[in-house]
């Protein structure tokens, strides 16, 4: 998962390949909490793994269930029986609606002492409907803050049950949902909700009606305004249970599919994990999509999405039926062939943000006209040749990050820089990853980043670091060459010309990867064993080697890959990657690499001679800078920067700096 603060994505072209989604985040919360209320053990399979998912997860712990994880098998929930939790809690539940919800009702009407609070966001988002629901039935349940939001304090009940319980359903959903799930946790009697106003994304309260019937609640309604939780219902469960992939994000790679250009797009995108028969609402997504002109064939369990229509065709659209999807169809529309309406989205209001006004404000950011009213939105498609390129603020809000990150797929080759990445966790912690893994572009679109340097300047620290805080892979030249020799050495090869043709075969094929700061060789973690003194002779003595020099050429020019890449040694600028963005060589003082050295060595219990150290350095920068092959000195065009007198984080500083002032986002983001 990206942590970055904000990632880069270069214009993407097409797009071709598979993509398998996570769990549903609607499905998984209601089956954990069902699952918690239940007598006896259920596993859940396939359960999304995410920020919502966690919260869940550890207030249900704090609540008394039992929760095992076996790695690689199923989740298993030890259910409550109905019974009130032991002890009081107090629960932190982030930005997770489908947790604070539901929760809330339970509890209520269980009793207890409770309180439920959240993220700043969470404690915007409306409540009060639920509330005044549940306090119909003579819960307890105050306010901590502002009234008609969270933190709640939750105490003891004196249930009434013998009229009916009004809420309304032209908020959200979940008001309705949370009260269906608590109420056969007390139906001594029937027990009837009367909904006021229209009923939102009834899709959603579909999910909910299915999935308590899989545990053994089957709740009778009449139209969408009136629904009965039967006398005697009580929960039974399933044993097992099956997640669904998430049919919200699915809108995404169908939408990647339906605008993706060229030759790379041909094949389409096949999502694996859900299907036409999905129990969930946003699979209607589909129906949207085609009427845009998408070609979508669908089974049981997938989808495989092809570019049909271009420009995509506008619509007009009331969305009610797929709130979270449909903010996906916002950024589709900016390809469409005229303005497109959405329709009936009221609730992205009340959502992780107002979503109404944040598609808006980051679409104009991009260049397009935005109208927006209060429960529509109109988007203007973006022709060639007036994309901007924008720095999109995610509002701590998953979908936008995800949304917005279609639009690198433009005719403009404009970049997208998308701030806060990290907030996808709240329903797919790999989205980026997933989506650069099908995602295609022209190799020189994908931005390089180069740090070259002599031996102990420090160039290898200051790369991974730059790396990992722009989401960039990372390529440690030196490390091959080490790599190389360790390979040589354990072939019983000397490293000499008169060998130098079978370490040349041995580099072509290296199997190494660099995953979390750790070097692998066939998967062997050989981070330690390439890091000894000897090991660094023995790469310099491979790197004078003309033909092993050349097989590596091929090896670490594969290592660019999307979003970016920064690679360190001391010719990525000169000879691999001459033509980057941007090259740095880093220095400093041979003193002052032998100090730096010396204590390296000592920390890790090795003896050594600072003298010595300084001398080898010395005399390893003249053989260096003196090969005939690739010899160690800076691109014409590098950045000199001496490290001498700064620290790793001061000399990342600079380099990211550098980095910022080349891209082409406005500085006020």
């Amino acid at each position: 998962m990206f942590t970055t603060t904000f990632l880069d994505i270069p214009p993407l072209a097409g797009a071709d390949g598979s993509v398998t989604l996570p769990g549903s985040k609607s499905i998984s919360n209601r089956v954990l909490l069902l699952a918690a209320l239940c007598e006896g053990q259920t596993s859940v399979h396939d359960l999304l793994d995410s920020d919502d998912t966690r919260v869940m997860l550890e207030a249900l712990r704090q609540l008394g269930c039992g929760v095992e994880q076996a790695e690689g098998g199923p989740l298993r929930i030890t259910g409550l029986g109905g019974q009130p939790p032991a002890t009081a809690a107090r629960l932190f539940l982030g930005n997770a609606g489908t947790a604070m919800r539901p929760l809330t009702a339970a509890l209520a009407v269980l009793g207890g002492d409770f309180e439920l609070s959240g993220v700043a966001r969470m404690h915007e988002r409306p409540i009060g409907d639920l509330v005044d629901a549940l306090r119909q039935l003579g819960c307890r349940i105050d306010y901590r803050g502002n009234p008609g939001y969270p933190p709640l304090a939750i105490g003891q009940p004196a249930l009434r049950l013998d009229a009916p319980i009004a809420v309304r359903g032209d908020v959200s959903s979940q008001f309705l949902t949370a009260l269906l799930m608590a109420l056969p946790l007390v139906a001594r009697r029937d027990i009837v909700i009367d909904v006021v106003g229209e009923l939102i994304s009834k899709p959603y309260i579909e999910i909910t009606l299915q999935l308590l019937a899989r545990f053994g609640v089957v709740v009778q309604r009449e139209g969408w305004s009136r629904f009965t939780v039967p006398a005697g219902s009580r929960y039974r469960s399933p044993g097992s249970i099956h997640v669904e992939a998430d049919a919200s994000s699915a809108s995404y790679f169908i939408a990647l599919g339906a605008i993706s250009t060229g030759d790379a797009g041909q094949n389409g995108i096949k999502i694996l994990g859900v299907g036409a028969d999905s129990i969930q609402g946003d699979i209607r997504f589909v129906e949207a999509a085609r009427a845009m002109g998408a070609q979508i064939d669908s089974g049981p369990n997938w989808l495989h999405v092809r570019r049909g229509a271009w420009p995509l065709q506008a619509i007009d659209l009331d969305c009610n039926h797929i709130p979270d999807a449909a903010m996906t169809l916002a950024v589709m529309a900016l390809y469409a062939d005229a303005p497109s309406t959405l329709r009936n989205i009221a609730s992205w209001r009340v959502k992780e943000t107002d979503r109404i006004a944040a598609m808006a404000t980051e679409a104009r950011k991009l260049g397009a006209t935005v109208e927006e009213g209060l429960d529509w939105l109109r988007i203007h498609p973006l022709p060639a040749g007036h994309w901007r390129a924008a720095a999109i603020h995610t509002y701590d809000d998953h979908r936008v990050a995800m949304c917005f990150s279609l639009a690198a797929f433009n005719p403009d080759a404009r970049p997208v820089r998308i701030l806060d990445p990290q907030c996808v966790a709240k329903t797919f912690p790999d989205y980026f990853e997933t989506l650069f893994a099908v995602a295609q572009t022209p190799v020189e679109r994908i931005p390089v980043l180069c740090i070259d340097g002599p031996t102990a300047s420090g160039k290898g620290t200051v790369a991974a670091k730059v790396a990992q805080r722009l989401g960039y892979h990372f390529l440690d030249s030196g490390a091959m060459y080490r790599i190389t020799a360790l390979a040589a050495t354990r072939a019983g090869l000397a490293i000499d010309a008169a060998h130098e043709e079978r370490i040349a075969a041995l580099a072509r094929q290296l199997p190494v990867r660099f995953r979390a700061g750790r070097i692998l060789l066939a998967g062997e973690d050989v981070s330690e064993a390439i890091r000894t003194e000897e090991a660094g002779m023995n790469a310099s003595r491979v790197s004078a080697l003309p033909a092993v020099r050349a097989a590596l050429v091929a090896l670490q020019l594969g290592f660019r890959g999307l979003p970016g890449l920064v690679a360190d040694g001391r010719d990525m600028g000169t000879v691999i990657f001459p033509s980057a963005p941007l090259k740095v060589y880093l220095t400093a003082s041979a003193a002052c690499r032998a100090e730096r050295r010396y204590k390296q060595l000592i920390s890790k219990g090795i003896s050594a001679n600072i003298d010595d150290l300084r001398a080898d350095l010395e005399a390893r920068d003249a053989r260096d800078s003196s090969r005939p092959v690739a010899p160690l000195r800076p691109a014409q065009d590098a950045l000199l920067l001496d490290s001498s007198a700064l620290t790793i984080e001061q000399a990342v500083s600079q380099v990211l700096q550098w980095w910022q002032e080349r891209q082409p986002f406005p500085r006020a983001d």
